[in-house]
């Protein structure tokens, strides 16, 4: 599976934004994918991830962000809303195949993509 996120950008405070993460393949909707990110100076961490249709979410973003999937679209997709400065990161998304349980951990995902910069200004 190869993945390919964009989307990121330059936002001010308070904007919303919607990041991407399209994958090859043809098993698209057997996949568990998840979002990770990487701010500077900080180690990678869970955003968030899809496992079919359920969602689960960090606390820093429960609430104003949300994972969705077009499974016809082999395409993830991550909407982010009243962006904050603390959310200015490198955005990863990931992928693993299986479809039970929670993958909340970057060790469980075999595939990455390059990622996608976002900044959040004040």
């Amino acid at each position: 599976v190869q993945l390919q996120a964009f989307g990121g950008g330059l936002v001010q405070a308070g904007d919303s934004l919607r990041l991407s993460c399209a994958a090859s393949g043809r098993t698209f909707n057997t996949y568990a994918m998840g979002w990770f990110r990487q701010a500077p100076g900080k180690e990678r961490e869970f955003v968030g991830t899809i496992v079919n249709s359920m969602t689960y979410y960090s606390d820093s973003v429960k609430g104003r962000f949300a994972i969705s999937r077009d499974n016809a679209k082999n395409t993830m997709y991550l909407q982010m809303n009243s962006l904050k400065p603390e959310d200015t990161a490198v955005y990863y998304c990931a992928a693993q195949a299986g479809n039970l349980g929670r993958y909340l951990y970057e060790y469980l995902y075999a595939y990455w993509g390059q990622g996608t910069e976002v900044t959040v200004s004040s």
